[in-house]
């Protein structure tokens, strides 16, 4: 292990178990994809527990940033040529690739991209994703909460299907 995921760990293991899901909730790219099975696995704690302490670790980034992607844009893009340049070719390109599939499933596309518990289909990507479409901040987060929702089911059924597996190897091996 190297040493910055040493004193993560160390971390993490010395915090009640409660505040290490959430705050393992709030990282871009691991979310409820590591959360969740972080809760079960290493603490043993409650399915339910660990499902919403995960919800609301996940959604504190999603509360931070869909206010302030806009401002913050904006006042980059003023002072900045670069993030001008940046951010016009950001959303030329997303928008040609996909503004005919937001414009045809809507706000059910951000739920469905956020419920699939693949790397990069989180909450943080899906507040871009919102931003970029010009999806209003509060439809992003009715949907970026019902995919968290979906997305927290289905992580915490597969780790509690993998944790159910490798105890019946275990057992049948011994």
């Amino acid at each position: 292990m190297n040493p910055i995921n040493e004193i993560l760990f160390e971390w993490l293991i010395n915090i009640p178990p409660w505040l290490s899901v959430i705050f393992l909730s709030t990282i871009p790219f691991g979310e409820l994809r590591v959360s969740i099975p972080f809760g079960l696995t290493v603490y043993g704690m409650d399915p339910i527990s660990v499902y919403f302490l995960a919800i609301i670790g996940n959604l504190i980034p999603v509360f931070i940033l869909l206010p302030y992607l806009e401002p913050v844009s904006i006042y980059l893009r003023n002072r900045f040529r670069i993030f001008d340049l940046f951010f016009t070719w950001l959303f030329d390109r997303t928008r040609v690739k996909h503004t005919e599939k937001f414009e045809r499933y809507g706000t059910l596309a951000l739920i469905l991209f956020v419920s699939v518990p693949l790397p990069v289909t989180g909450a943080w990507t899906a507040c871009a994703a919102a931003f970029v479409f010009g999806i209003r901040p509060v439809h992003a987060l009715t949907a970026i909460t019902f995919g968290l929702l979906i997305g927290g089911l289905i992580v915490t059924i597969l780790t509690l299907m993998s944790i159910d597996f490798f105890n019946f190897i275990a057992i049948n091996t011994i």
